[in-house]
């Protein structure tokens, strides 16, 4: 970083902006294969928590690749750096004094740990699990297809590994689950940790 930057302090800090909205802020990390249901989840969640008047906003793996991260391929260094820029902008948001859902693959432990690191204890990991079986069953985009015929390379699942969390706060198995029931199981997470 260039030695004639600095921070500047606006003041106003997270905890008052948090006290005008009356809840905290935190950052929801949704990851999963492709298919496993986490932007059918996190958009979900997000109705539900803007119905109780709470300010909440979903950054999502493709809404992001179409902007911000759109010079972005899916080589490993990429999606590390994809992931980085998400952790940076999602701090941003939570720091904003907004709950936070984030909807990415994050198939590498050691990016999600980093994201991790910079949010301390804003970070709650939810693993959103769901068999690869079921995932390419359910294929909603058709990528598994593309996949598996080779027109997709470096694939999370198929062509490319994916590292599942080894201890996320919390565990959505959406093979089991409905939609309403994986959105119960968070909000009650949030309402537990006294976070709404």
């Amino acid at each position: 970083m260039d030695k004639n930057i600095t921070w500047h302090d606006t003041e106003i800090k997270r905890e008052h902006r948090q006290e005008v909205l009356g809840h905290k802020s935190v950052l929801l990390w949704l990851t999963g294969l492709s298919g496993s249901g986490k932007s059918t989840i996190a958009t979900a969640l997000q109705k539900k928590l803007l119905a109780e008047g709470k300010i909440v906003y979903v950054l999502d793996g493709d809404n992001i690749r179409h902007g911000l991260n759109q010079d972005l391929g899916f080589s490993e260094e990429h999606r590390e750096e994809n992931i980085r820029r998400i952790g940076e902008v999602a701090k941003l948001f939570v720091e904003a004094g907004v709950i936070t859902i984030s909807s990415f693959i994050s198939p590498y432990k050691k990016d999600r740990e980093k994201v991790r690191e910079k949010l301390g204890k804003d970070f709650i990991e939810i693993f959103v699990k769901c068999n690869l079986e079921e995932c390419e069953k359910r294929d909603p985009k058709g990528l598994y297809k593309k996949a598996r015929a080779g027109e997709i390379k470096d694939f999370t699942g198929v062509s490319h590994p994916y590292e599942e969390p080894e201890k996320p706060e919390i565990v959505v198995d959406t093979g089991n689950l409905s939609v309403g029931s994986s959105v119960e199981l968070i909000h009650n997470y949030l309402k537990k940790q006294k976070i709404i």
